[in-house]
């Protein structure tokens, strides 16, 4: 059985593709993107170098645009049997749409002309289309840590309840996590250049030909390319192709990113097993098809699915790019296929339900509120036993008593599945009588978290909004609804 013969439901489909990307992410990846900005590359390649003096008219350039995306994917796919070749199957097809255009279609121009230039559109477009996503999910975590910067929380160190911090607090350490991934492809978006116009091997020799040995035209036709495909700089030097090192750097920003996202929505996942934060959940979303009870955090887990394989993508990149010999070797080719389509739509698919997440949180206080009142009796030890100080009380003798029952109450509540009881037997032991009346205020949990609040309000000020600065347009429009239950 042929490809053409089997029915979509009977071949292999991405489920980036058909769950999870975005539209428009798609599209970037699509084969009408890609031959189709093929096209508009020899377009540009024309219009330079009829600009620079070779005998084009503004005919063939004329009817190249009005056949841009008009692609024959049928006749290509034809013509690339017979040649073995894709971009000559694509200039053929393209020829004969254009027969005034075709002896300058492709001039002086090496597959890596289309190919390369092509991908690194690509790539600007996808990190031009992520940037955004990224943006919104911090502006959303932002107001939930803003919510509840003041809301006491049991903090967690080595996965064990630690000194207490603020719901809010904490997500602002998913934040900063992800305000450095925005830094970080943002610099990559930044730094990207254009492959241009360089030959077969880099040296622009083909081109020199071209214009008699008139270097200031090469040199001026790599640029003006350049900037008709909507680029400031193209990279000075490059082999047959630019160096897979720019892959490197935007695959690595990718899965880092997903480190991220892995990081954040793992500690929902714990949150969720705790019935202190839970994801939005539909009111006809079925958790389990035998447990009719549950709430399974589907959506974090999804995200850490798809996480983990976009950090594995990483060491793609890293591996092609060290075994490219010399001026360039095909085996990155069919790897690069792979590995730059599924990080961006990965990181994309990730983003989707990331947002969905953020805008929804909800946090059950009554529950965290009871998972404090078991652990903050343990906590406010060294506090009773200052307090007891003040009041004339010798800090060994106490701290002896305390230990005792801090013993006592921790078997109640390890062997017997008893609830915390410590408050209980310091009430009930007269020689704490002398602080009794001050208890409340020492077990206050808003005395715990120092300078959470604080902290949230200079870190949203100081650090996310010169970020969110940069997305105005992209964030105008969201709506967070995070709950307080």
């Amino acid at each position: 059985m042929s490809g053409s013969d089997i029915s979509e439901y009977e071949g292999y489909r991405s489920p980036l593709s058909t769950r999870y990307a975005t539209k428009e992410m798609q599209f970037l990846f699509s084969d009408q993107f890609k031959f189709s900005t093929w096209r508009k590359l020899w377009i540009y390649l024309a219009q330079a170098e009829k600009e620079l003096g070779l005998e084009i008219t503004d005919a063939q350039i004329k009817q190249m645009q009005d056949n841009w995306n008009k692609i024959d994917f049928k006749a290509a796919a034809a013509e690339e049997r017979k040649t073995r070749h894709d971009v000559m199957a694509h200039v053929h097809v393209f020829a004969e749409q254009c027969p005034l255009a075709a002896p300058i279609i492709h001039l002086g121009a090496t597959s890596c002309y289309v190919g390369d230039n092509t991908d690194l559109i690509i790539l600007r477009d996808g990190l031009d289309l992520i940037l955004p996503q990224i943006a919104r999910v911090i502006h959303c975590l932002s107001k939930f840590a803003d919510d509840f910067k003041s809301q006491p929380t049991l903090g967690f160190t080595h996965l064990q309840p630690a000194q207490l911090t603020t719901v809010g607090k904490r997500a602002t350490l998913w934040i900063q996590d992800l305000l450095l991934d925005e830094l970080a492809l943002r610099r990559c978006r930044d730094d990207l250049r254009f492959r241009g116009v360089k030959g077969t091997t880099g040296t622009q020799a083909s081109f020199m030909q071209l214009f008699n040995g008139d270097e200031e035209k090469v040199k001026n036709l790599d640029k003006r390319v350049a900037e008709l495909a909507g680029f400031k700089k193209c990279y000075p030097v490059t082999g047959q192709t630019y160096s897979r090192k720019i892959d490197v750097q935007i695959i690595s920003a990718l899965s880092s990113f997903g480190t991220t996202v892995h990081k954040l929505c793992t500690d929902i996942r714990l949150l969720a097993n705790r019935k202190e934060l839970e994801e939005p959940f539909e009111s006809t979303q079925i958790g389990s098809s035998a447990m009719a009870y549950k709430r399974n955090p589907m959506r974090s887990e999804r995200c850490c699915s798809i996480a983990r394989h976009l950090i594995a993508l990483s060491i793609n990149a890293a591996n092609t790019h060290s075994t490219q010999w010399l001026e360039r070797t095909l085996d990155d080719s069919a790897n690069r296929r792979l590995t730059l389509s599924e990080a961006f739509l990965s990181a994309d698919a990730v983003l989707l339900t990331l947002l969905n997440i953020s805008q929804g949180l909800v946090v059950y206080k009554k529950v965290i509120e009871r998972n404090i009142l078991q652990e903050l009796p343990f906590m406010a030890t060294e506090n009773i036993i200052m307090a007891m100080v003040k009041k004339g009380g010798d800090r060994q003798v106490c701290h002896e008593k305390i230990r005792v029952l801090s013993h006592e109450a921790g078997a109640q509540v390890k062997q017997f599945g008893k609830d915390n009881d410590l408050i209980e037997r310091v009430k009930a032991d007269s020689y704490f009588a002398p602080i009794l009346s001050d208890l409340g205020s020492i077990l206050d949990p808003s005395t715990f978290i120092g300078r959470c609040p604080q902290q949230v309000v200079e870190f949203i000020e100081d650090e996310v909004k010169p970020v969110l600065d940069n997305y105005k347009e992209s964030i105008k429009d969201l709506k967070p609804a995070s709950l307080s239950i």
